[in-house]
């Protein structure tokens, strides 16, 4: 079996939303199709993948380096032992051939949407369900049926006050949420402390409240929002301060004694090494959200949850940023604690499969075979389009 053909399109995701730090107002996204050789139903087999939000799309890095070095590589050299079916540690291997460490930036975005691709084609191949695959090879075939998700909005916007706030976190309540997430950071303390209360008015307790500063804060500006925040006992206060600034991170955590949450902006297992060893962070109590998508894919995933083993962090304490069925499904075949989820924004990338819904804070996953991609019909449009 083979690659045929590796193709990219970069599409927009942009709307007038803004968090702490950026807006997205020319916010665009890779999709990935991957070709194979491989006929299922009459049809050739073809993996889907695309990065996350909050990077731009990297169809100029794939084309310039990631897809030729795919293209030009044997065959042979990028199928498992038994000749049948992708091998993503060789296809991944072949990806980075002649790429320097660190500097872990834009390329592994672009590693993570084509690793993607490649994930749900060997799901496809095999016939299984990605997460039911995962399951099968890294977890002694016990998958978790349903996976535990939040809502992550609260986003700041033209004209959006606190009514406008209040009822965005209902209707996100109202579609089977109980935790939701804020964006803090890109107004004022005591305003940011008004939205908090407003929100804290229709979830009803801090326990179903995060809140995201999206690595804007300074020590101080930290400390003092970990101070007015505290008395509300929220779910988790994230990404205080810049992702690479473990000192930081380190010193709020003698501050703030309740839940933090780091790690969507570290994209590599030597990162997330870096931030278990130097920034503070508690097993027991604190969350981490890396998101394959954006760090190297599956393939990386796996060295950094090898990593967290190492030092002692359950899987149970990893729930990834980006809101995609891709880690939703890794989510469930490797027991992590959960996923993000955004019922709101970055369509159709965002959400899951349709007709399954959310109850409760859980959401299940389709049993079709790959990722599910086929099972959200706005979104399989744009991936269809390509693969086609």
């Amino acid at each position: 079996m083979r690659i045929v053909e590796i193709r990219e399109k970069t599409v927009s995701i942009a709307s007038a939303i803004t968090n702490a730090y950026i807006d997205f107002s020319k916010m665009t996204c890779s999709v990935v199709a991957l070709i194979t050789d491989v006929v299922r139903d009459g049809k050739p087999v073809v993996g889907y993948g695309f990065n996350s939000n909050g990077r731009y799309g990297q169809g100029a890095l794939m084309r310039e380096r990631f897809f030729p070095r795919l293209m030009a590589a044997d065959p042979k050299t990028l199928v498992d032992e038994t000749g049948e079916n992708l091998d993503p540690f060789r296809i991944w291997t072949t990806l980075m051939k002649n790429e320097k460490p660190g500097g872990h930036g834009e390329r592994s975005v672009a590693v993570g949407a084509i690793d993607m691709a490649v994930w749900d084609a060997v799901a496809k191949i095999a016939g299984r369900p990605l997460y039911r695959l995962l399951a099968d090879r890294y977890r002694g075939g016990q998958a978790d049926d349903k996976v535990w998700i939040y809502a992550a909005g609260g986003y700041y916007y033209p004209g959006k006050d606190l009514t406008a706030l209040k009822n965005e976190m209902k209707r996100y309540r109202d579609l089977g949420y109980q935790v939701v997430k804020m964006k803090i950071g890109g107004a004022p303390l005591d305003e940011d402390i008004r939205r908090i209360e407003a929100v804290l008015e229709v979830v009803g307790d801090g326990k179903f409240l995060a809140v995201d500063a999206n690595g804007r804060f300074d020590l101080d500006t930290a400390i003092a929002y970990g101070e007015a925040m505290k008395p509300y006992k929220l779910f988790w206060y994230e990404e205080a301060g810049d992702p690479l600034d473990y000192a930081l991170q380190a010193e709020l955590s003698r501050h703030y004694p309740l839940p933090m949450a780091m790690g969507e902006n570290l994209f590599s297992h030597q990162d997330a090494r870096n931030l278990i060893r130097h920034g503070g962070m508690n097993p027991e109590r604190d969350w981490l959200q890396f998101d394959c998508a954006l760090s190297y894919g599956l393939v990386e995933y796996l060295r950094t949850l090898e990593v967290l083993k190492q030092h002692g962090w359950s899987t149970r304490r990893v729930v990834p940023h980006g809101g995609h069925q891709m880690s939703l499904n890794i989510a469930a075949g490797l027991h992590l604690g959960g996923n993000e989820s955004y019922p709101g924004v970055f369509q159709p990338f965002g959400g899951f499969a349709d007709g399954i819904a959310v109850e409760n804070g859980y959401v299940g996953l389709p049993e079709v075979p790959g990722v599910g991609f086929e099972t959200k019909a706005e979104l399989f449009k744009v991936m269809k389009s390509l693969g086609e």
